[in-house]
């Protein structure tokens, strides 16, 4: 049974990545010569794909690297933090787990670790501390990755996806703080920080009242251009026994804005639903199956918002952009003034609606065509990329 060559959910195999050239190679360069770089880009662009394959190019081309990747998604306090933070650059640190026991016993001085290995120690190996004095010396963990760096003569690069998730620590700020100040002195250590939360890294790196300003470079990543999609469909067909055309191709990344995520979930459901050719009714199915798959999340997401927030979005969608006029107030019941502001301001902090080119649209295409299906009977079946010949802008 053939395996589906578009991948969405995780991090894409580096078969399945796509495009990105010159931010691969730009995030390589970064890394490998001691810049460090924060990521910000609105969620499931394949910021994580795309760290994680520059850092499987570093450690293939890189034999003095030591590469940790550590996802803070689980992370729910500093204390958890340092922990994790300590487990992983240790573990990354060699291959051995007997040095793993010597790193963590030697490269403190004002810790003392408490070390728990499992009947197989490479699977079920953890480090803790006594948070009472971790509180007093965090900067022992902080500045780990440098010690281990210029004991092995190595280079450390450490990559933190969900940084913004440390901003809801008890204590952040002077934390912050912290952080900062131990590893802009590090000389043999790069860090790539990154998160699914755009105007909360863009917070966090952008504003000058905050220590991470101007912590390093900041990339913004873009939509990857939809013929580079359109290849990349046609060629995942192709090496699976399938066909599908230009055309059909290019509805796709049509349909969902080229979005990374969507573009690579409504492929691999059209190829799955294709048992020789992709048509018209392949696609439609696949749209269905798509929309069906995420309204759960959908329904959730509005569910959390309140009533003139939900109007906002209906306004939205309506392709308003004179929000504060007395007409659109009027007629989407907007509430006053200082509401519209208001709402307006949290769906954007909340990544739902951005402002592009004059106006706001949604950030998520597939909900867009749900909240369309929901609140306007709108069929997105009816789509014109399903009916019509051509789909270019």
């Amino acid at each position: 049974m053939k395996s589906t060559p578009f991948i969405y959910g995780t991090t894409v195999s580096i078969n399945s990545f796509t495009d990105r050239e010159e931010d691969a190679k730009k995030l390589y360069s970064n890394l490998t010569e001691g810049v460090n770089t924060s990521i910000i880009s609105p969620r499931r662009w394949g910021k994580s794909s795309l760290v994680e394959k520059v850092m499987h190019d570093i450690q293939a081309k890189k034999r003095n690297v030591i590469a940790v990747q550590i996802d803070l998604f689980s992370a729910s306090s500093e204390e958890e933090f340092l922990e994790l933070f300590a487990r992983e650059v240790i573990m990354a640190s060699s291959t051995k787990w007997q040095d793993w026991v010597k790193a963590a016993k030697e490269f403190f001085s004002r810790l003392v670790p408490q070390i728990t290995i499992g009947v197989d120690p490479h699977t079920d190996f953890r480090i803790g501390f006594n948070w009472t004095e971790l509180n007093k010396y965090p900067d022992e963990v902080l500045n780990l990755p440098e010690k281990i760096a210029v004991k092995q003569g190595k280079q450390c690069i450490i990559c933190l996806d969900e940084f913004q998730n440390l901003a809801s620590f008890a204590g952040f700020a002077s934390f912050e703080k912290k952080m900062r100040s131990v590893w802009q002195r590090q000389k043999n250590v790069t860090y790539c920080l990154y998160g699914s939360k755009r105007h909360m890294m863009t917070e966090i790196f952008n504003n000058s009242s905050k220590p991470f300003y101007r912590f390093g470079d900041i990339m913004l990543l873009n939509k990857i251009p939809r013929n580079n999609w359109v290849t990349f469909i046609m060629n995942g067909f192709k090496k699976t026994g399938k066909s599908i055309s230009a055309e059909m191709a290019e509805k796709i990344p049509f349909l969902m804005n080229d979005h990374s995520w969507y573009v690579q979930q409504l492929a691999h459901y059209t190829w799955q639903k294709t048992s020789k050719t992709a048509g018209i009714e392949e696609l439609s199915a696949a749209l269905t199956e798509l929309i069906n798959a995420n309204s759960p999340l959908y329904q959730k997401e509005v569910e959390s918002i309140s009533v003139t927030q939900l109007n906002f979005l209906k306004a939205v969608a309506c392709g308003e952009t004179r929000f504060t006029s007395a007409a659109v107030m009027q007629k989407y019941r907007l509430g006053t003034p200082r509401n519209v502001q208001k709402n307006k301001a949290i769906l954007v902090k909340s990544d739902i609606i951005d402002p592009e080119n004059g106006r706001h649209v949604f950030l998520d295409p597939a909900f867009e065509l749900w909240f369309r299906m929901q609140y306007f009977g709108e069929k997105y079946l009816n789509n014109p990329a399903l009916t019509t010949q051509k789909t270019k802008r």
